[in-house]
């Protein structure tokens, strides 16, 4: 699989159901690279976030390819356009399929990113993350009256307008999302929980069933798989319930 970014670079088709993507929220590459040993083909996409890129670099991305699997670089760029877009660059180069940033930067830093990030590598906004709600949201802006999913909508709004792939968000905002934007945007869905599971950090998590209903493109398990007693058997599950 090989998405693309931008209004440039649409897929010509869109999934029939979500793709699963495996969190690999580790401390280092060889624990990482033990849990996509483990799941072995029933997964073929994966993401690296801030504590396993910041652990093991380049390289991990490198691994995964090497092994024949997509690679979500999930870094979150917020920095100037010109930064941005050498970074997305960057990732592109290394192998990366997905990268994000945070579509707060506005318009023109995500514009950057889809320049910069080329054909083979797709670029998706963070709209809110799933770890805030209403309250956080208004305490971190500073803005007394803010509403939850009408900042959701307003920055997906931002990442059409500058050619982006898609965005990540809650599940319960997807619904929104999906019906303005339709195909135009697809969307990358974290925060999946087992029905009555743990939610963790996560305030606005939804299962894999919902998510799909609400659209997902994408959707992201991270803890409830790899924490699972035998993870292949969780992954299992979720996909099958969607």
């Amino acid at each position: 699989m090989t998405p693309k970014s931008g209004t440039r670079k649409t897929p010509s088709q869109h999934p029939m159901t979500p793709v699963p993507i495996v969190a690999l929220d580790f401390p280092d590459s060889q624990a990482a690279l033990r849990m996509v040993e483990v799941l072995g083909d029933s997964c073929r996409f994966y993401k690296v976030g801030s504590e396993l890129f910041t652990a093991a670099g380049p390289q991990v991305v490198q691994a995964l390819r090497a092994l024949g699997n997509d690679v979500f670089l999930d870094l979150k760029y917020h920095d100037i356009p010109n930064t941005v877009r050498g970074a997305a660059r960057s990732a592109a180069a290394m192998g990366a399929r997905m990268i994000t940033v945070h579509a707060a930067g506005g318009r023109q830093m995500i514009e950057a990113a889809v320049e910069g990030s080329g054909a083979g590598c797709s670029v998706l906004g963070v709209t809110v993350l799933t770890s805030l709600d209403a309250a956080t949201l208004r305490s971190a802006s500073g803005a007394k009256t803010v509403e939850l999913s009408g900042e959701v909508l307003r920055l997906a709004g931002e990442c059409a307008a500058a050619g982006a792939y898609g965005v990540v968000c809650s599940g319960l905002e997807a619904k929104k999302i999906h019906a303005k934007y339709g195909d135009r945007l697809r969307l990358v869905i974290p925060g999946i929980r087992a029905a009555g599971g743990k939610r963790d950090d996560q305030k606005r998590a939804v299962t894999a069933s919902e998510a799909a209903k609400a659209g997902a493109t994408f959707i992201v398990l991270g803890r409830m798989v790899t924490e699972a007693a035998d993870p292949r058997a969780e992954l299992r599950l979720a996909v099958a319930s969607i």
